[in-house]
């Protein structure tokens, strides 16, 4: 089980994170990035296994600046897209700097983030002081092709993604040339997920599976 902590951004803003922390000794921290719906059950969960597998792990609650305690369900798109759309990037980073900084104290930190926290990993990983990042179908990278990563990215797409068509992954691909891509075939968007029907567990399995030599190679 996790808790909630508060964090404080460089601005003065304070938002909360749901931290987790491993059993033992950590392999290092992990800010764990949501999708469009909050610091949900499923991210809570999710982070809780990025801390079984051995991280600090915290998921910063990234609509504190427009509204506190958000918890969507999965057919409230419409309101976390307005939420979303009321943010402004450098805020964001602001906020996921915060997280990085309180689970520092692990060691190296990486990021990994769903949907639109996908690309916010691939931002963190463009903007932010960490060691690697992992994107799980991350449309809006696509947006900020002229920064550059400065650590390793991973990038986890659905071949069957009707939000992200093929031509976008390759776009992605062309602006990211070191970056490790991955994508299955039998997945669409949203694949990890397991609240929601887009979930494919073996796709899930595998990409997890991915995630974790990633992480414990650049991390440890």
């Amino acid at each position: 089980m996790g808790e909630t902590i508060g964090l404080r951004a460089a601005d003065g803003h304070t938002l909360d994170g749901y931290l987790a922390r491993p059993a033992g000794t950590p392999r290092g921290g992990l800010v764990v990035l949501q999708e469009i719906f909050g610091v949900n059950d499923h991210i809570r969960r999710v982070t809780e296994g990025f801390a079984a597998a051995g991280y600090l792990a915290i998921a910063p609650a990234l609509f504190d600046r427009v509204r506190r305690g958000v918890a969507l369900g999965y057919d409230e798109i419409p309101a976390g897209r307005d939420i979303m759309g009321a943010l402004g990037r450098d805020a964001i980073v602001r906020d996921i700097a915060a997280a990085v900084a309180a689970v520092r104290s692990a060691g190296s930190v990486g990021a990994v983030g769903y949907c639109w926290g996908g690309a916010l990993a691939d931002l963190a990983a463009c903007q932010c002081d960490i060691a690697a990042a992992v994107s799980y179908y991350g449309r809006h990278t696509a947006t900020w092709l002229d920064l550059q990563p400065k650590c390793p990215v991973m990038y986890h797409f659905g071949r069957l993604d009707p939000l992200i068509p093929p031509e976008v992954v390759a776009a992605i691909r062309a602006g990211r040339p070191a970056g490790l891509f991955h994508v299955y075939d039998e997945a669409g968007h949203g694949f990890n997920c397991d609240a929601r029907p887009e979930y494919h567990a073996a796709s899930a399995a595998l990409a997890l599976e991915r995630t974790l030599a990633f992480l414990q190679q650049e991390l440890g």
